[in-house]
């Protein structure tokens, strides 16, 4: 790397590799310090920048209007790329339709940085930086009194960009950029024109609801001042006869949705969720959820309701439907009502976590018992069918553990089969009472420990073992775990780190 130049936010050099380039780094300080030999220098090199750049100032300030204009030309002369920029510009400024045409199409083809028909990453943002002067040429002509065909121009500019589209790689997002930047041009334009408002609404619908909003994202509500009141009632008529021809088609459906929120029409916000509802009542909820924003609480509970109602056998209702009724119900002092959904939601489901929801509302209803003694019925029936070496354990088990039935847990984890984790957990509850079987379990837990290494493996082992001690004691076989311990030291000695392990916690 030669001839490093250092500016005020850039650092340029030639670089040497299979051909010399030209190089070029915008300043960030930390980056910036590990590219030059000496970044001692940097400091002292930005002031000089900065002074140079205030002289050239002074110098330009000083300069008549000839010399101006000569400094200029010789520029333009030498810069082919200036040289455009400027004459784009003039054209705009002049508003010189055909030229400015011309030179937007031009700006926007992707044929002179593609290869093979498509523009790849490191040619994209060379394309970007060219076709971003056309929003900037197109502004100029809204500048110049020209509005009106400033508008027809970044309609024809954007559906350029969309067809430039697949021929490039934008993983940058430089087209989006560039999409932004000519809508607004095109929103600027049509403020300035005010076109009429029935084709500029025709317009702007099917704008919305083709793929040419992808790089765009125009919201249609900007429009409101430039269409005005009867522009926007005809945006609003076409996008719900739009709706109306594909209820299912997605633009159609959050245009419909978009513009109804924003004229707070709450039932044309909810007919278009309604007409697309979800099978799980998910889409139920988002309306209940509306209605309820909107001071509409009947409303809402009924649209929540018709969720469970609605949803076909073969598919679960959406959990938050279901703990949405549940608050409701709770609200309103309809008890047995929350206790029925939270049994069909744990019937469809036997989970823990369905268990204890189901638990919670039948003690607030005073009727435990008596789901407790059905939901645990369907629970055995799951236990005897599911496959012994299913992931997990039977939710039986994971049941009468939270419930606090020690006992009966020990019984169904026996004839069962539990999972180890839900051994462990036995064996950590029933320890005080069941100090025997408990030790069984950890002595069982432990064995397989033995051939492994890691820390983790460590940390087990030696909770196990501090389990096994509690145990003896209760026992009063403390000798006979001192035996074990000192047998498994003998056996594990070469294992560092379990040693260091054992001794911290007094093993």
């Amino acid at each position: 790397m030669s001839a490093v130049e250092v500016g005020d936010g850039w650092i340029t050099a030639t670089v040497q590799g299979t051909d010399t380039y030209q190089a070029e780094l915008t300043l960030l300080v930390a980056l910036g310090l590990t590219v030059l030999a000496e970044p001692e220098a940097v400091p002292r090199q930005r002031r000089q920048a900065r002074t140079r750049a205030q002289e050239l100032d002074a110098w330009l300030a000083a300069l008549s209007r000839d010399e101006l204009l000569a400094l200029v030309r010789e520029q333009v002369g030498e810069d082919r790329k200036l040289a455009r920029r400027l004459g784009l510009q003039a054209a705009s400024t002049r508003g010189d339709l055909v030229e400015v045409c011309a030179r937007v199409r031009e700006l926007l083809d992707t044929s002179p940085f593609s290869r093979y028909g498509y523009v790849e990453y490191a040619d994209a943002h060379a394309y970007g930086e060219q076709a971003s002067q056309a929003a900037s040429a197109i502004a100029a002509l809204t500048a110049a009194g020209r509005a009106v065909h400033a508008i027809s121009l970044s309609r024809e500019a954007m559906r350029l960009l969309s067809e430039a589209r697949d021929a490039i790689d934008d993983s940058d997002s430089h087209l989006g950029r560039i999409g932004a930047a000519l809508a607004e041009a095109h929103l600027d334009a049509c403020r300035a024109a005010r076109p009429d408002s029935d084709e500029t609404a025709r317009w702007l619908v099917g704008h919305l609801l083709s793929d040419l909003d992808v790089l765009t994202g125009i919201d249609p509500l900007d429009y409101e001042d430039a269409l005005g009141a009867q522009g926007m009632a005809q945006v609003r008529e076409l996008a719900a006869a739009a709706w109306r021809r594909h209820r299912t088609g997605r633009a159609e459906k959050h245009l419909m949705e978009r513009l109804a929120k924003a004229g707070g029409d709450v039932d044309g916000w909810v007919a278009g969720h309604a007409a697309d509802l979800a099978p799980d009542g998910s889409t139920h909820l988002g309306i209940a959820c509306e209605l309820d924003t909107a001071g509409r609480p009947d409303e809402a509970l009924r649209w929540a309701e018709r969720g469970t109602e609605e949803t076909p056998d073969d598919v679960t209702p959406d959990n938050a439907l279901i703990d949405y009724l549940c608050d409701r119900y709770t609200l309103a002092n309809r008890l047995r009502d929350a206790v029925a959904l939270r049994h069909g939601q744990f019937a469809r489901r036997r989970s823990l976590a369905a268990y204890r929801q189901l638990r919670a509302a039948a003690q607030a209803a005073g009727c435990w018992q008596a789901e407790r003694e059905q939901a645990l019925v369907l629970l055995r029936a799951e236990a005897g069918q599911r496959q012994q070496s299913w992931y997990g354990g039977p939710v039986l088990v994971d049941a009468l553990l939270d419930d606090g039935d020690v006992d009966a847990a020990w019984r169904a984890a026996d004839e069962t089969r539990a999972h180890d984790r839900q051994w462990l957990a036995l064996a950590d509850q029933a320890r005080a009472v069941r100090p025997a079987g408990a030790l069984g379990v950890y002595l069982r837990l432990a064995e397989p420990l033995m051939n492994q290494t890691g820390n983790a493996v460590y940390e087990q082992l030696t909770s196990l073992l501090l389990s096994m001690r509690d145990c003896h004691r209760r026992l009063g076989t403390e000798d006979e775990f001192t035996a074990h311990l000192d047998a498994l030291r003998a056996d594990q000695k070469r294992k560092r780190n379990l040693m260091r392990l054992l001794d911290r916690h007094g093993l």
